[in-house]
């Protein structure tokens, strides 16, 4: 491998074994086992776990922005926006029978106050999702969806807050027919999208996302 694909390689698998376990639990050897590198490269490219993980959000966040982009892209009505954000989050956080959730979400809850550059990476990666989430409900309000807004950018951490709690929520209940259920809906009534409108549209976004986690 060259030094790019290595590098590449080692924020792949990082992203991969968070996803499936999570942050605290997967150290360094099991990183560079599972990417076929010595521990010599992964040092190559990163001082610690904490600067890989800060790292590997950048190289998450290139990827869904592709995604992100597409769905929220004014080619598509508000409505279309939504519904496209709706089956991102299915294709993205669930499977058919199991809950995957967002691997940095859950690394907040895992990580220590000390971890000072890992918990700026969660806040501008989070930081970077509200923006999306008030792109939409602005074009939302402008379209004449929305019943009433009163403070955009709180209505817009709230989205952030409720998609992440129902994906914690599911891990407790790992029902994805429920979650499927309760996330359109949920949001339809955070939003105030006024009743006639509600599922009156279907998404435009294609079904397979570029998402991290096909590619890992």
């Amino acid at each position: 491998m060259s030094v790019i694909e290595t590098r590449e390689r080692l924020l792949e698998t990082a992203l991969e074994l968070i996803w499936q376990s999570n942050y605290s639990s997967v150290g360094v050897n099991e990183i560079c086992k599972k990417a076929g590198v010595t521990k010599g490269a992964f040092y190559h490219h990163f001082s610690s776990k904490a600067n890989l993980f800060c790292d590997a959000t950048s190289y998450y966040w290139q990827v869904i922005k592709k995604d992100l982009d597409s769905i929220f892209s004014p080619v598509n009505t508000p409505l279309e926006q939504l519904e496209n954000l709706i089956q991102f989050l299915f294709n993205s956080k669930l499977s058919d029978d199991s809950i995957q959730g967002c691997p940095f979400f859950n690394v907040g809850a895992q990580i220590g106050t000390d971890d000072e550059k890992v918990i700026e990476a969660l806040k501008n990666l989070s930081q970077t999702a509200i923006t999306y989430n008030l792109a939409l409900i602005k074009a939302l309000n402008t379209g004449g969806y929305l019943d009433r807004v009163t403070d955009m950018e709180q209505q817009a951490r709230l989205m952030y807050h409720y998609i992440h709690g129902v994906m914690s929520y599911a891990y407790v209940r790992p029902d994805v027919s429920l979650v499927k259920r309760d996330m359109p809906e949920g949001l339809y009534r955070l939003l105030g999208v006024k009743p006639e409108f509600w599922f009156t549209t279907s998404p435009t976004w294609p079904e397979a996302p570029m998402s991290i986690k096909n590619q890992a």
